[in-house]
């Protein structure tokens, strides 16, 4: 074989200028173009905007939460990630290197995220724009042979029967495709020589509106998630009968907030704890001791008017924007240390946390004044306590049938002058010494309600003067709850309109016969699978016959 010309000929210099530059000289062989910078975005914005890309990424947003599931988040459980890196530190350590304890703010999952919103935006302004034309358009002509449709129907109508005319014909199927809700356009064949005329109806545009608002609605939903999250906050307080809450930053244990949020945005107000009531169920061993019903009596006062009312697990209260949740309760035993003159240098309420199902509770006294020494003691309460085999104390009760409070003492550095924060419910005795209790030649000290007992060395003494319960209670102001519930229910009504209407194109021929009458033909064509189609043809030829008022339909030959 001979060398091929590449030199383009006089009949092929009307092709564009540049044609022959895919071809290899050398060889003839045809090469793929070199893409520059702009090529490869333009490539990798096509890749972006894609539905493939949209539900690949919507598949990982999904399997990316899975680990905010599974593991301990620091915004939601800080607790719970500071046992777990006790626990398992060498797990701990390789999750938290890819922000396993901060999915939902991690690099990754925001990106994730950020990828899908664009993707989403990408899909859904062309696939608008093509909408929007096609709704402005009319339905299609009439096919030249409609008996190739998957749904057809042929009638002959014979001269004089009823009141047919093309022209009635053709208003009766007119007006009755109407009624259904059919888009509709005469058409006119001219090959036919006028023998002809037709009607050419669609309908199920709600069906790309409804496509169209699901996924303009997700995109709503993640704009909300990501903007209304910036202005979101939520606070926990331990709150003890009788005591008030007043609602600023600083009076929370713990809080979290959104980067846009400030301190002006608090509501002003304040809660009081007037009492909390606990109902057990004392019938049967299985029941014994399990909560029935419990709930907090509040007082709350917004700009000088005080209203009274009932918090309980499942019915939160609402004060201005926010919502106040009931989250758990305990007992706070009323403490009260002397010097060794008798002098009150500590009195107060301490909120003991539970640890069990019978409410035997943990918590921590800190005394740093008044004594010669600052002193700490760690302190269990039993509401109802009993030995057991082990001689170990338990409460077998989460009721006050028997309440006794054990302490065990140290004295030393509380290290609350280092001028780092310290939890009120951890008593480091790093720096300090025991004095009675675990490690000692004292036995814990043991309190009941209105009992006093000496403090080990000359201390002083300490007296349990009484126990009262505490709520903990939870404070969020969450702007975006309005809008999710907006978004979605157009989520569910534009899902449902996408499975549901059927997009359906139908055309009505009516054709003279030669013989005076005519041929009327009734076709139809959905978008995917329908298997009404038939039947909503031949009731369709129904009932154009009767709103003719042609009483004999003759089937043709």
């Amino acid at each position: 074989m001979g060398k091929v010309d590449l030199t383009p000929s006089p009949a092929t210099s009307s092709r564009p200028e540049g044609h022959l530059e895919n071809v290899d000289p050398s060889s003839g062989a045809a090469s793929m173009p070199r893409l520059g910078p702009l090529e490869w975005a333009r490539w990798g914005w096509r890749q972006l905007t894609s539905m493939r890309t949209a539900l690949l990424l919507l598949l990982l947003l999904a399997l990316g939460a899975i680990p905010g599931s599974l593991v301990p988040q620091r915004t939601a459980d800080p607790n719970g990630v500071t046992q777990y890196f006790t626990a398992n530190p060498a797990t701990a350590k390789i999750l938290d290197t890819f922000q396993f304890f901060d999915v939902y703010t991690s690099v990754w999952f925001s990106a994730i995220y950020l990828l899908l919103f664009v993707s989403l935006i990408g899909c859904v302004i062309p696939r608008t724009r093509h909408h929007w034309r096609a709704l402005s358009q009319p339905p299609p002509q009439t096919p030249s042979r409609l008996s190739r449709l998957p749904a057809y129907e042929k009638h002959d109508i014979a001269a004089g029967e009823g009141d047919a005319t093309r022209s009635t014909l053709l208003i009766d199927a007119e007006r009755l495709l109407k009624k259904l809700r059919y888009r509709v356009q005469r058409c006119d064949d001219p090959a036919t020589s006028g023998t002809s005329s037709s009607i050419a109806a669609e309908k199920g545009y709600l069906r790309e509106t409804g496509n169209l608002i699901f996924h303009m609605s997700l995109i709503g939903v993640l704009a909300t998630i990501l903007i209304g999250g910036s202005f979101q906050y939520t606070g926990q307080r331990v709150v003890v009968e009788g005591q008030t809450f007043v609602n600023t930053r600083s009076a929370y244990d713990s809080f979290k907030a959104g980067r846009l949020f400030s301190d002006g945005m608090l509501d002003p107000y304040s809660l009081t704890l007037n009492k909390f009531a606990v109902t057990y169920s004392q019938s049967g061993m299985k029941a014994l001791g399990m909560v029935t019903d419990y709930n907090a009596t509040v007082t709350t006062d917004q700009a000088n008017r005080q209203t009274r009312s009932t918090i309980k697990v499942n019915d939160p209260l609402g004060v201005g924007g926010e919502t106040v949740y009931l989250l758990g309760n305990g007992y706070a035993p009323q403490i009260t240390v002397r010097n060794p003159k008798g002098v009150v240098v500590f009195n107060d309420t301490i909120p003991f946390l539970p640890q069990d199902a019978n409410l035997t509770s943990l918590g921590v006294v800190k005394i740093p004044d008044g004594l010669s020494r600052q002193v700490g003691m760690i302190g269990f309460f039993y509401p109802t306590q009993t030995k057991q085999s082990t001689g170990l104390p338990a409460s077998v009760y989460p009721d006050l049938l028997n309440p006794v409070l054990s302490l065990n003492v140290f004295t030393g550095d509380l290290g609350i002058n280092s001028g780092a924060a310290k939890s009120v419910y951890v008593l480091d005795t790093s720096r300090m010494t025991p004095i009675a209790g675990r490690g000692t030649s004292e036995k814990a000290l043991q309190l009941t309600p209105g009992e006093r007992v000496p403090l080990p060395n000359g201390f002083g003494s300490v007296e349990m003067t009484g126990v009262k319960r505490f709520a903990s209670f939870q404070v969020t102001h969450d702007p975006t709850q309005t809008w999710m519930l907006l978004f979605s229910l157009l989520i569910w009504g534009g899902l449902s309109a996408g499975l549901f209407v059927p997009r359906r194109r139908v055309w009505v021929r009516i054709t003279d016969n030669g013989h005076g009458g005519w041929v009327v033909e009734y076709a139809g064509l959905a978008r995917g699978d329908d298997p009404r189609l038939q039947s909503i043809i031949e009731a369709l030829a129904r009932q154009h016959r009767t709103a003719s008022n042609i009483a004999t339909i003759q089937e043709p030959k």
